[in-house]
């Protein structure tokens, strides 16, 4: 299976400060913010987009973490239930703009089933949503707010988002692209992890 690394350690580092300015100025300021994480790596990439704003503005932006597995729409067709983990909601949200985060946006159903859960916990004033990599074909009407690299794919392809404090590493990349001396095949990718399937 080949792939193709398309974000640095250090690329990804910059996008997400990016982003971390970003939702700053949209919001004028992060006092009313609190951070969602899809699990897993929406989880952590929460935690380190909350880092850059704690440096940037001196604010501890209340992070918490959230799982969709009862809230999915394929739930009558998969042969066991999802592990579920447990929700990791810093308080109330209430009234609060929430900054929904994931690393990969492809079909919009992972968000989708988010925000359901999501409202199961309060009524927030506002949902953002930022999220590493857009690789497009999207089957729901969702955009992010805040992007940090669009990645052009092919539905054969898988986009694998690697963290430090997950897979030991930092890096994206593209899994099952051409290889150039296979005659012009395609290969496709295999699933990759969560990345691959948003």
């Amino acid at each position: 299976m080949s792939e193709k690394v398309i974000m640095s350690a250090e690329e990804m580092r910059r996008a997400l400060v990016r982003i971390a300015h970003e939702v700053i100025e949209k919001n004028h300021g992060p006092d009313q913010l609190v951070f969602i994480g899809i699990y897993t790596r929406g989880a952590t990439l929460a935690a380190r987009i909350a880092r850059y704003v704690k440096g940037i503005e001196d604010v501890d932006v209340p992070v918490g973490a959230i799982d969709i597995g009862p809230y999915r729409d394929d739930l009558p067709y998969l042969k066991s239930p999802p592990q579920t983990r447990p929700n990791d909601i810093p308080g109330s949200i209430a009234g609060r703009r929430v900054l929904l985060i994931d690393d990969v946006l492809y079909t919009g159903r992972s968000i989708r089933a988010a925000m359901d859960a999501l409202v199961d916990f309060g009524r927030p004033e506002r949902i953002q949503l930022a999220v590493l990599v857009d690789r497009g074909h999207r089957e729901l009407p969702v955009r992010a707010d805040y992007v940090g690299k669009n990645v052009p794919t092919s539905r054969k392809e898988e986009i694998a988002v690697r963290l430090r404090e997950v897979d030991g590493r930092d890096e994206v990349a593209i899994v099952g692209v051409t290889v150039p001396d296979d005659g012009g095949v395609r290969r496709p990718g295999k699933s990759v992890g969560p990345g691959g399937v948003t």
